[in-house]
């Protein structure tokens, strides 16, 4: 079974019993990676169904705006990257300021041990739940115990030291550290969205390129990226280059994300696209005419080609395991598109 519900009242009445994860899970990274693979696993062992419970908006959002997080993924992508790593369901809770009103007690009983029918949960060890947040782990163990479902915690995840965390991940990305941004998300980061249509003046002037509407809060900083694009629901990932910026050879003012097919694309364009940022190649920077734009584009080009070279030699000399390579059909973001 794999589902995604976009509301708690979307559940069937009969689901369960149950491995309930719960968790905002913004950007899927490696930590909340581990923290679902083993509620996926013990779903498995003991013959229960998995589930994934995550809210709409951040809780944030409703008790706390000035501290809400930009959003990494949206509620569709997030739950296509979680069911790709074996949940069973995803469920959205809509989170109101009812929802932020209910103690802890009420959440466990009516949410977990009610609507899920919970007999294990796996949380974060910093997972805080119920009115003012005066739940904690201990608290969830406590009613675990009185509503007949265990309750086990997942430690922190570092990388080279670093804590893994959305909140670093937002970091890098916003200093164009897309190639450190991976390693805490296990994959390229990813954008999506609808393909939308430009003033022509790549076509005219320089190359011609898609530009994306991104579905996420959080773009990469400024600069030209090497890429791997997927258009509307083909499987194949192509290579390309990127810029996110504004134009500034063309005196533009609001934020695009552009991106050159290094593959001439047939027929009519895509409607939608699916973007991977692989490593930075320069900061953008405006050129005195359109004719040396073009010159450095190409040297763009030609810098992003040499990258995919290098990982395609990586790739076989470790047998192939390059995983989500551009030009391969391995997507690098979860592969449940249109879940929810």
């Amino acid at each position: 079974m794999q589902d995604a519900w976009r509301d708690l009242a979307d559940v069937p009445s009969r689901f369960g019993p149950a491995v309930v994860t719960i968790g905002n899970f913004d950007g899927v990274h490696l930590g909340h990676q581990q923290v679902l693979r083993r509620a996926a696993a013990a779903a498995h062992a003991d013959g229960l169904q998995s589930v994934a419970l995550t809210f709409e908006p951040h809780p944030l959002t409703i008790v706390a705006p000035d501290r809400a997080p930009q959003r990494l993924t949206s509620l569709a992508h997030k739950a296509d990257l979680i069911l790709s790593l074996g949940i069973g369901a995803v469920v959205c809770m809509r989170f109101t300021e009812a929802v932020a009103r209910l103690s802890p007690r009420e959440f466990a009983e009516r949410i977990l041990a009610g609507r899920l029918s919970a007999k294990r949960v796996l949380v974060g060890e910093n997972f805080r739940f119920g009115r003012r947040q005066a739940g904690d782990t201990h608290t969830l163990r406590s009613l675990g115990s009185d509503l007949g479902f265990a309750v086990e915690c997942g430690g922190t995840l570092a990388v080279r030291g670093e804590p893994v965390s959305s909140t670093r991940v937002r970091g890098l990305l916003r200093e164009g550290l897309v190639a450190q941004a991976r390693r805490l998300l296990g994959r390229v980061f990813c954008l999506r969205g609808e393909v939308v249509r430009g003033k022509g003046i790549g076509s005219r002037q320089t190359v011609p390129t898609l530009n994306l509407s991104p579905d996420s809060d959080v773009l990469p900083a400024d600069g030209v990226y090497v890429t791997c694009t997927r258009l509307d629901d083909d499987p194949q990932w192509r290579k390309s280059i990127t810029n996110v910026g504004t134009r500034p050879t063309f005196h533009g003012r609001s934020r695009t994300v552009e991106t050159y097919l290094l593959q001439p694309l047939k027929g009519d364009p895509p409607n939608a696209l699916e973007l991977g940022f692989a490593s930075r190649v320069r900061d953008e920077r405006s050129f005195p005419s359109a004719e040396l734009l073009k010159e450095q584009i190409q040297t763009d080009i030609g810098a992003a080609e040499r990258f995919f070279r290098r990982l395609c030699a990586a790739s076989a000399a470790a047998g192939g395991m390059g995983g989500g390579a551009a030009g391969s059909d391995s997507a690098p973001s979860g592969s449940h598109k249109g879940a929810i």
